[in-house]
C-alpha cells in the first residue's frame, strides 16, 4: 500500500486553472465514491478550496499514482498536457508532511492563516460520511488535527498580523482591551473591509456599522457580521457612536473631513477615537490627525506592524517545521507497524488455540475420580511448553543447519535471547 497527495494550489496554478479543477460542494460525496471505486484505490479524501484542490489516496497493487491522475483528468474532462505543468504528486512520507504543513497554515497564501484547518476538517467529515476513509487516512487525519493544534499552541504562527485588515484590528486591540463594549464603523464593503469586519466579530466587537456607497452590498456584509448598514451620506449622524473607524473605499476624494470628525468628537465628550485609513487615495483628510482625542493611522503606518508580524510568523514557522518533522517520523513509524498487525493476530490466534486444546485436556483429567491436581498442572505446563516451542525450535535447527545466521539473529532479537558466547 502507498499513500499519495495529488493536486494543484495557488503556488503552482493560476486561478483560471484552479477554477477548472474545483469540486462543487454538493457533488463532493459523489466524486469521493467515484474516486474510491477506481482500481487499486482503497481510500480517498478530497480537499477543495479557492486556493487548492488536493486528493489524498491510498493505492495498492502497483503502488502507482496513475489511477488517481487518470480519474482526476476524466472527472474534469481535461487533457494531460493541459494540467500536467501545474500538478504535484507527493508519495508516502512527503504526502504526510504536505498535509501536516497545509493544516498548520505553512502552505497557505497568508502564512499561518487558521481557516485552512477548518477546511481540512470539513474534507475529513465529507470523506467519512461518504465512506471513503479507511484505517490509514482516518489515522492520518486525526494525527493532522492534533499536530495542527500543537503548532498553534506551541508556536506564535497565528498571533502576529500579516495583512492590512489583520493589522488594523490588532492596532485596535492595543487601544481597546474589551471589544464587547465598543462600536466599530467600517467605511466600504470591499474585500479588505470584509476581512477586517470578520476579524472584529471574531474578537467580540460589541457593534459594527457598515457604511457603503451601495447600501445593498453594505447590508449583505452587515448581516454576515451581525451589524447594520448605512449610506455614506449618513456617516455624520453615526460617527460619534464609533470608537473604531476603519475605512477602505475606491473614492478619489476624501470621504471624511476635519469638520465632521470635530463635531463627532465633541458629541463623544472627548472620548478617544481610533481611525485607520487603509485607502489609497486616502479616505480621511490628513488634518483630522490634528484633532485632540483622534488617533489617525494610514496604510503606511500599518506597514511596520505587518513587517514585524511577518517576521514573527516566519520565526514561528521554523519552529512549526521542526514539530512537523518529528510528527512525520512518528506517523511513518505507525504505518510501518501496520505490516506486522495481521502477523501478530495470526500468531496470537494460533497460540490461543494450543492453549485451549491443552486446557480442555486438563479440565477433563481433573474431572476424573481421584485426579491429582498437581500432576495435571505439571502435565499442562509440560505439554503447553512443548507445543509452543516445537515450531520455533524446528525452524531454528533448520536455520542452523543451513547456516542462515540472519534468521538466528532475528530470532535472538524477537525472543530476547543472548548468545552462549556473550558475557553476562
Amino acid at each position: 500500500m502507498r499513500l499519495f497527495a495529488f493536486g494543484i494550489n495557488h503556488k503552482t496554478a493560476p486561478v483560471d486553472v484552479r477554477e477548472q479543477v474545483a469540486f462543487a460542494p454538493e457533488r463532493l460525496k459523489e466524486a469521493l465514491k467515484s474516486l474510491k471505486s477506481q482500481p487499486h484505490i482503497t481510500e480517498a479524501a478530497i480537499l477543495s478550496t479557492c486556493n487548492r484542490t488536493e486528493l489524498y489516496c491510498c493505492v495498492n497493487g502497483s503502488g502507482s499514482p496513475d489511477p488517481i491522475q487518470s480519474w482526476f483528468l476524466d472527472y474534469h474532462h481535461l487533457l494531460d498536457e493541459k494540467i500536467n505543468p501545474y500538478v504535484y504528486i507527493h508519495p508516502d512520507r512527503d504526502a504526510v508532511r504536505h498535509l501536516l504543513r497545509v493544516a498548520s497554515g505553512l502552505d497557505s497564501l497568508v502564512l499561518g492563516e487558521p481557516q485552512i484547518l477548518g477546511q481540512v476538517k470539513s474534507a475529513y467529515r465529507e470523506a467519512s460520511e461518504a465512506g471513503t476513509l479507511g484505517t490509514i487516512l482516518n489515522k492520518l487525519c486525526q494525527h493532522t488535527f492534533n499536530v495542527a493544534k500543537q503548532v498553534r499552541t506551541d508556536t506564535a504562527i497565528g498571533e502576529s498580523p500579516v495583512s492590512v485588515a489583520f493589522a488594523a484590528v490588532s492596532l485596535s486591540k492595543q487601544f481597546f482591551s474589551d471589544f464587547s463594549k465598543h462600536t466599530a464603523l467600517m467605511i466600504g464593503a470591499g474585500e479588505t473591509i470584509e476581512l477586517a469586519a470578520r476579524h472584529l466579530k471574531e474578537n467580540g466587537i460589541g457593534n459594527i456599522i457598515i457604511a457603503n456607497r451601495t447600501v445593498e452590498r453594505g447590508e449583505e456584509l452587515a448581516r454576515e457580521v451581525g451589524g447594520f448598514a448605512i449610506a455614506l451620506g449618513e456617516i455624520p449622524e453615526h460617527l460619534h457612536k464609533a470608537d473604531i473607524l476603519i475605512s477602505s473605499t475606491a473614492s478619489q476624494l476624501p470621504i471624511l473631513g476635519k469638520g465632521t470628525a470635530e463635531r463627532a468628537i465633541k458629541a463623544r465628550k472627548r472620548r478617544p477615537m481610533l481611525m485607520v485609513d487603509i485607502a489609497v487615495p486616502r479616505d480621511i483628510e490628513p488634518e483630522v490627525a490634528d484633532l485632540a482625542d483622534v488617533y489617525l493611522y494610514t496604510v503606511d503606518d500599518l506597514q511596520d506592524i505587518i513587517e514585524e508580524g511577518l517576521k514573527s510568523r516566519q520565526d514561528a514557522a521554523q519552529q512549526a517545521e521542526d514539530i512537523i518533522d518529528t510528527q512525520v517520523l512518528k506517523f511513518m513509524g505507525w504505518i510501518r507497524s501496520q505490516g506486522s498487525v495481521d502477523l501478530i493476530k495470526q500468531f496470537r490466534s494460533q497460540m490461543e488455540q494450543l492453549r485451549e486444546q491443552e486446557l480442555e485436556k486438563s479440565l477433563k483429567a481433573l474431572s476424573k475420580p481421584n485426579a491429582n491436581p498437581e500432576e495435571v498442572l505439571k502435565r499442562l505446563a509440560h505439554n503447553l511448553t512443548n507445543k509452543l516451542t516445537h515450531g520455533p525450535t524446528t525452524r531454528l535447527r533448520e536455520a542452523g543447519t543451513e547456516n542462515r545466521t540472519e534468521v538466528l539473529q532475528v530470532a535472538a532479537e524477537i525472543f530476547d535471547l543472548k548468545n552462549s558466547n556473550d558475557k553476562p
